[in-house]
C-alpha cells in the first residue's frame, strides 16, 4: 500500500485541510498520515479561529513519521508562521523527502486570511523551492508575481515569472477565472493546459487541499506529474459533481463519490 504524508491545518468541520486529504487519500485506497501544523475553528462560514502547533511538536511528529512508516509523497497545505516552515523544510530535507506538492494556502476558500506576513517570505524563499509542484490558484499566483492575473495570457506571464525563483513545476489554478476550468501546468520551460467542464455547484469548500492530495496520491502511485494532474482534476470534478450540500455556507465535496453505496 502506497503512503501520503500531508502537513497541514485541521478544518473542525471536516471539508478542507487535514481532514480533507484524509478523506482524498483513502478514497485513493492508500494509508494516510498526518502533521498537524495548527487547529482551526472553522466551518462552511468562515475561519473562527487558529491555534498553532508549536514548531518543536510539528518537528516531533515528522520524525515519528519519517522513522517508521515513511510517506511515498508528501502533500502540504496550511503553514502560518515562520518558524513552523523552518522545520519542515529542515525535516523534509534531513529525510529526503520526495514527491512533494506543495499548496501555497494564503487565504481560505470563504475569504479568510490564513497566512500571515512575516511567513508569505518564508514559504516562498524556503518551503516553495523543494516542491515537486506547486499549487497555487490565481489569488496566491498574483501575490507570488507580483500582479493581476485576470485570464490565461496572464496565467503563463505568472508562471514564468514565478519560474524564474523556483525550478520545479507550478500548477496554476484557474477556477478563480470565469472561463472553464481551465489549469496551467508550467514546467521545464513547458506549457500544457488542462481544462475539465466547470461544475455548477456552489460548495467548493476544500477543493484546493483536495486537488493538491489528489496529486500527491497519484505521485505516489508513480504516475507521471501531467497524468497525476489530469487523473487529480478528474477526481475533483467527481467530487464536485456529486452535489453534495452541507452547512449554511460554501460547504464541502463528496470526497467518496466513487466508493460504491452498496458498502454503505
Amino acid at each position: 500500500m502506497k503512503k501520503v504524508l500531508t502537513i497541514a491545518g485541521s478544518d473542525s468541520s471536516g471539508g478542507a485541510g487535514i481532514q480533507a486529504d484524509i478523506k482524498t487519500i483513502a478514497a485513493h485506497q492508500m494509508y494516510a498520515m498526518s502533521a498537524i501544523t495548527a487547529l482551526t475553528a472553522q466551518n462552511t462560514t468562515g475561519v473562527y479561529g487558529i491555534m498553532e502547533a508549536t514548531p518543536e511538536f510539528v518537528a516531533q511528529q515528522m520524525d515519528c513519521i519519517f522513522t517508521d512508516i515513511r510517506p511515498d509523497s508528501v502533500k502540504i497545505g496550511m503553514v502560518s508562521n515562520s518558524s513552523i516552515i523552518e522545520v519542515i523544510v529542515e525535516k523534509l530535507k534531513e529525510y529526503k523527502a520526495e514527491k512533494i506538492v506543495v499548496d501555497p494556502v494564503m487565504v481560505s476558500t470563504s475569504g479568510s486570511r490564513l497566512l500571515s506576513d512575516e511567513a508569505k517570505e518564508a514559504l516562498i524563499q524556503k518551503l516553495l523551492p523543494l516542491g515537486t509542484v506547486i499549487t497555487p490558484n490565481i489569488p496566491e499566483t498574483e501575490v507570488l508575481c507580483g500582479f493581476e492575473v485576470k485570464n490565461e495570457e496572464d496565467m503563463i506571464r505568472a508562471a514564468q515569472k514565478i519560474a524564474e525563483s523556483f525550478s520545479g513545476a507550478i500548477l496554476v489554478k484557474g477556477g478563480h477565472l470565469v472561463n472553464d476550468a481551465v489549469d496551467l501546468l508550467y514546467a521545464d520551460g513547458k506549457i500544457n493546459w488542462f481544462s475539465s467542464e466547470r461544475v455548477n455547484n456552489p460548495n467548493t469548500h476544500g477543493t484546493g487541499c483536495t486537488l493538491s492530495s489528489a496529486i500527491a496520491c497519484n505521485l505516489a502511485a508513480g504516475c507521471s506529474l501531467t497524468d497525476s494532474i489530469r487523473n487529480a482534476k478528474a477526481y475533483l470534478t467527481g467530487a464536485l459533481a456529486a452535489m453534495l450540500d452541507l452547512g449554511k455556507g460554501s460547504g464541502p465535496l463528496d470526497h467518496t463519490y466513487w466508493i460504491s453505496r452498496s458498502l454503505l
